[in-house]
């Protein structure tokens, strides 16, 4: 056992030193060939730091001078890598610099590389020196607010950005902030991702106040799954109003609750914006209403506390009171009470349409549907199975026990899958392997946020197994995942039980 994982670790020498020799030789032939690269692109390669030492030369040399788009996404450079990018690209610009010609570059795409603080502050110096860059992807560094808020100073000095893409670093309200700042110096910003950042209410409201001074040819806004919550939601919508080239507003996967999102539409229907908006479908609800309550409770405490305390006081000065004053002749006339008059009942609320159901579904909306829940399965493509997923999980995530809303829900996934199994494009094991990853059930390849609540989904499930139209070949599958142990599914035990025994009695 020990002699093979020697050979398996000189294999990976061997392996790494080969890599090295490579990119060497391919940097030492572009050098030697004089060639002027303005593009390179070495994406999707794991060459790690060591592989950044490999073209380390290639980028001091004059052969990247004139280089304009750089693509190392997907490399796995690490923090050391990162710095090493950094010291070459400053290298090249100062050398580059000195001929008349400094380095220009507009891209820099560096994507899924662990660069985390110290590897994204060294490239951030490195941006502040080139200053022209218009286009910046960074996503899923481990990047944290000091990293980012050092990127933020470095774009204030690259005034022709157009892309920003950080997606799935970690703002928090600092780095949401100092983000905002560079944002209000920047003219030509078209299209920010800092969705799944983290950036909260306070660097919302930091990011809609730089909305309202400029980024007036912004056209996509990504911030959803960022715990924004509903008045930092409600803030952006109003900042956009003058954002005539605005295409796309994600804030889905936050917490503004029902209310919330309408109050969004509709700001956004008043300035016919309303097909901005990216479904609100993953919202997490809105948890003010329970510290509210927290607080509320703590007055009441308080409250009694001072009732208690005025008691004491009056008990007090009635014992000092003199007996004469107690006499019954001195009671006080208490005032006439007279009856209120009754108010007019408020009018009934208008039907719910299937695209108001289906960016925010409710189980109030969808008993305002009625014979109109019938749209929401012309809307739905049931040719794409994702689309057919989503409805599904739509829909059952507003079941309920009550028995109206319970058979509501039932009755319409019934129609759904109905149409869905009855077409001959239909994938079936698509939809339920598809469906298993949205429960977060089954691992996949892609970065897919799992819903939160699975009792909808459980027993939405447990109804349409038991229908004609469902194929039974697919049962096995379904009990073979529903049987593993799993955290959500743990935390649904009555759901899952139900569904699993029905599983068991197909």
């Amino acid at each position: 056992m020990v002699d093979f994982l020697l050979c398996v670790v000189h294999c990976l020498c061997v392996y790494l030193q080969l890599l090295l020799f490579m990119q060497i030789s391919f940097g030492d032939a572009l050098i030697t060939a004089g060639a002027q690269l303005t593009e390179l692109d070495l994406s999707d390669n794991a060459f790690g730091p060591d592989g950044v030492r490999g073209f380390e030369a290639l980028l001091k040399s004059p052969t990247c001078y004139t280089l304009q788009e750089l693509k190392l996404n997907n490399c796995g450079m690490g923090i050391g890598g990162g710095k090493i990018l950094a010291a070459a690209l400053t290298e090249c610009h100062k050398k580059s610099s000195s001929l008349g010609k400094p380095l220009a570059l507009k891209v820099f795409v560096a994507g899924r590389n662990r660069l985390e603080n110290d590897g994204t502050t060294a490239l951030a110096e490195a941006f502040r020196l080139i200053g022209t860059l218009e286009e910046v992807h960074m996503p899923q560094n481990g990047i944290n607010h000091a990293g980012i808020t050092a990127l933020a100073e470095a774009f204030k000095v690259n005034p022709l950005l157009k892309v920003i893409n950080l997606n799935d670093n970690t703002f928090t309200d600092k780095g949401g902030i100092a983000m905002a700042e560079a944002l209000k110096t920047l003219r030509q910003v078209e299209h920010i991702n800092f969705g799944d950042c983290l950036v909260r209410s306070k660097g919302a409201l930091a990011i809609a106040g730089a909305l309202r001074e400029g980024l007036h040819k912004i056209k996509e806004l990504n911030l959803s799954f960022c715990e924004i919550k509903r008045d930092a939601a409600i803030s952006l919508a109003e900042a956009i109003e003058d954002k005539s080239q605005l295409e796309k507003l994600d804030i889905n996967g936050n917490g503004l609750g029902e209310e919330g999102c309408e109050h969004v539409q509709e700001i956004l229907e008043s300035y016919n914006m309303s097909s901005v908006l990216a479904s609100l479908s993953d919202d997490e609800g809105d948890d003010d209403e329970d510290d509210d309550d927290d607080e509320e409770d703590e007055e009441e405490d308080d409250d009694d506390e001072e009732e208690e305390e005025d008691d004491d006081d009056e008990e007090e000065e009635e014992e000092e009171e003199e007996e004469g004053d107690e006499e019954e002749g001195n009671e006080q006339e208490k005032p006439k009470k007279f009856p209120q008059e009754s108010t007019p009942s408020a009018p009934p609320r208008p039907p719910v349409d299937a695209a108001a159901f289906l960016s925010f579904p409710s189980p109030e909306k969808l008993l305002r549907m009625g014979q109109r829940r019938s749209a929401i399965i012309d809307q739905t493509d049931v040719t794409d199975t994702e689309k057919v997923v989503q409805a599904f999980i739509q829909i059952a995530s507003v079941y309920r026990d009550d028995q109206e809303i319970k058979t509501a829900v039932e009755e319409t996934v019934d129609d759904l899958m109905k149409k869905a199994f009855s077409s001959s494009v239909f994938q079936p094991d698509m939809f339920i392997t598809s469906l298993l990853v949205k429960m977060g059930l089954l691992k996949s390849e892609e970065k897919i946020k799992a819903i939160p609540h699975l009792y909808g989904p459980l027993l939405s499930l447990n109804h349409i197994v038991q229908q004609d139209y469902f194929q039974k070949s697919l049962i096995p599958v379904l009990l073979a995942f529903i049987s593993k142990p799993n955290n959500s599914l743990e935390s649904q035990p009555q759901a899952r039980h139900t569904l699993l025994q029905t599983l068991h009695n197909l």
